[in-house]
């Protein structure tokens, strides 16, 4: 993976930071990734390394300790990442959305509090958005954060918490109680440690995949939080701060999903050059030769609109659209390159000793999380309608 690959233009510290990942991918995780998923056991060593290398730092400010990589090399480096091992990407991206949210909307308070130990990794980051029965609805959560003098008292539930267990940092989204004359309750983001009192992991959910990266449910039940963990200067802005959030959060899944696609479509070439049926390797079949094709296009074409979506959040301004274009179409491109290449593999690929069975279970998550893609096609269409968008697809009036 370079900057030619991707169609940007990086810097030599850049390149440098990009081509160490890669290396570390290469070395340090490609070869032992079936082994570890086998052992089942949560890879400290190399989280150590990727807390050496900074990673956990990409979206800190560099005035804060981080990387403070520029949103397209985030996206590049958490595709490299994905081709290694999607579990990797998996402990950084809900982590570097966290990050970014305190960094772009917290106060200077929680900036020199925070950010300099989310960018060692020594805080790991979550975002607690989801309740049961709530699901991708939002604006329908329970959570509830009461004034209570200098403090608020929480009492919410949140489930299918990505990096729950090992997170010490939980974003929360919650509602303040209605005030009389207001059409809706406040909602807002609280930095809740989860060291607090009556803050607790209930449960740990078995997935698909994913397998070594914990999803659980955690209750707040009346927890004391501090005023001061009020995320930005006011209440009631946590919405239009989790949304920016999230586009960092759906670049960073498209990016994802582009590295388990590649993955994919890497394992599916070389079998297809070494295995042989009716007297010749199957890549000399024309069969092969354009479900290759198909999937090598496909595999390009979610790359360059990723890099699109990470350089228009990059340049500021309203991007929900594009991002949400991005993680939609990566996913459910991974999704099919991933099943071609099972399908490549015959009966070896539903087999788990080969890579691509995992890449299958894996690449299925990612339509899934981040929004899922029907939720993500109804922001593309909602935002169809406004004049800008229309000008940016080309559309005549």
């Amino acid at each position: 993976m370079d900057g030619q690959m991707t169609g940007e233009l990086h810097t030599p510290e850049e390149n440098e930071i990009i081509g160490t990942v890669a290396r570390f991918v290469k070395e340090r995780v490609r070869p032992y990734v079936q082994q570890l998923e086998r052992e089942g056991k949560y890879p400290q060593h190399l989280v150590g390394e990727m807390m050496e290398l900074g990673l956990f730092g990409l979206a800190v400010p560099e005035s804060y300790g981080g990387l403070g990589a520029r949103i397209p090399v985030l996206a590049i480096i958490l595709e490299v990442l994905g081709s290694g091992w999607a579990t990797l990407a998996a402990y950084v991206n809900s982590h570097s959305t966290v990050a970014y949210a305190i960094a772009t909307h917290g106060t200077e308070q929680q900036k020199s509090r925070y950010l300099p130990r989310l960018a060692t990794g020594e805080h790991r980051g979550a975002l607690c958005l989801s309740e049961p029965g709530c699901g991708s609805d939002l604006q329908a959560i329970k959570g509830l954060a009461k004034d209570a003098g200098d403090h608020y008292d929480l009492v919410a539930s949140k489930t299918y918490v990505t990096n729950g267990a090992k997170a010490t940092l939980l974003l929360t989204l919650v509602k303040h109680p209605a005030v009389a004359g207001e059409t809706k309750p406040k909602i807002s983001l609280l930095i809740v440690e989860k060291a607090y009192p009556k803050v607790s992991v209930t449960s740990t959910f078995e997935k698909t995949a994913f397998h070594l990266v914990d999803t659980v449910q955690i209750e707040m039940d009346g927890v004391a939080v501090p005023k001061a963990q009020l995320l930005g200067p006011a209440e009631g802005m946590g919405f239009p701060q989790l949304m920016d959030s999230l586009e960092i959060g759906r670049v960073a899944i498209a990016a994802s999903a582009v590295g388990v696609a590649a993955n994919a479509l890497s394992e599916a070439k070389r079998y297809a050059s070494e295995r042989v049926a009716f007297g010749v390797t199957i890549d000399h079949h024309q069969a092969i030769q354009m479900k290759l094709a198909d999937m090598a296009t496909k595999l390009v074409g979610a790359r360059l609109m990723t890099m699109e979506a990470a350089s228009a959040k990059e340049r500021g301004g309203r991007c929900d659209m594009i991002t949400a274009m991005a993680k939609t179409y990566a996913s459910d491109c991974a999704l099919e390159i991933a099943h071609q290449a099972v399908v490549i593999h015959g009966g070896a690929g539903y087999i788990r000793d080969y890579v691509v069975e995992r890449l299958h279970r894996e690449a299925l998550l990612y339509t899934i999380g981040e929004g899922t893609n029907d939720i993500n096609r109804i922001v593309i269409s909602r935002r169809m309608k406004g004049e800008e968008e229309m000008q940016y697809l080309g559309l005549l009036p």
